[in-house]
């Protein structure tokens, strides 16, 4: 056997040890893989579990900030005619309305229906974000939305106002359209998030600095009724029923966990 044999059949046998050597290595990582993918997802393959986990998101609803329990009493401490269930439904229905008219482009979808107890802020919200959309030539597509637990998440008085945090969590088809193609979101994967809208008392116009304020006064000698959650005037002493519906105001709102490109 001639030496350029010899080294041949080396090379040979070099490249075969290192072929088996990276086969070997390659099945050991491959089983540990499989055994990440198991423990993690309970199949073997990573694809299919963080696809499979994608579907359990969608449509698994986000927890909320629940502080109901710890903020209502204060709250009906200072407005003893405040019935949550009643400002629950005020709040889910004026998110609701809002997506829609923001999906739909047209702000009077909420204004035909929510007419009083907003203010020009929220309703300035869905008409910048429709403005925008428009100025991208985007369609924002909300579909399916489903509001599945509404809870108390804040409470706070300061400068002459009182403000309640409403958070909320919502599950929807979302997503952004240009010229047919989808530039963010899915047509077929339900979206899980969160959205906070607040409620604004006006105790104080002067010290809140607005001058267009929802409030309300005495019947009888018609001073207005200051006090937080009053009923009687303070001036004339005349009982007052406060109509809460008109005197908290929905002032915003925002999606909590947005991420949209």
């Amino acid at each position: 056997m001639s030496k350029g044999t010899v080294t041949l059949l080396v090379i040979v046998f070099v490249v075969c040890i290192s072929c088996g050597a990276g086969y070997a290595a390659y099945r050991i990582v491959r089983e540990k893989l499989r055994r990440l993918s198991r423990m993690a997802f309970g199949t073997d393959s990573i694809k299919e579990g963080l696809e499979q986990q994608a579907k359990e998101l969608a449509v698994t609803p986000k927890s909320v900030s629940a502080m109901t329990r710890i903020f209502l009493p204060q709250i009906q401490r200072d407005f003893p005619d405040f019935h949550i269930e009643q400002f629950k439904d005020k709040v889910e229905n004026a998110l609701m309305l809002a997506l829609q008219a923001i999906a739909a482009a047209d702000a009077g979808i909420f204004e035909r229906q929510i007419k009083d107890g907003v203010s020009e802020e929220f309703l300035a919200q869905i008409k910048n974000r429709i403005r925008e959309n428009e100025t991208e030539a985007v369609t924002e597509h909300y579909e399916q939305i489903q509001i599945h637990q509404t809870e108390i998440a804040g409470y706070e008085k300061k400068q002459g106002t009182c403000v309640i945090t409403f958070q909320s969590a919502v599950g929807y088809l979302h997503y952004c359209e240009k010229a047919g193609k989808i530039l963010s979101g899915s047509k077929e994967l339900t979206e899980q998030t969160r959205y906070n809208v607040q409620l604004m008392y006006i105790q104080n116009e002067k010290l809140a600095g607005m001058d267009n304020a929802v409030g309300t006064t005495c019947p009888n000698c018609g001073a207005p009724i200051t006090n937080l959650g009053a009923a009687y005037c303070e001036y004339c002493g005349s009982a007052v029923t406060l109509l809460n519906l008109k005197v908290w105001t929905l002032h915003s709102f925002d999606e909590t966990d947005y991420h949209h490109s």
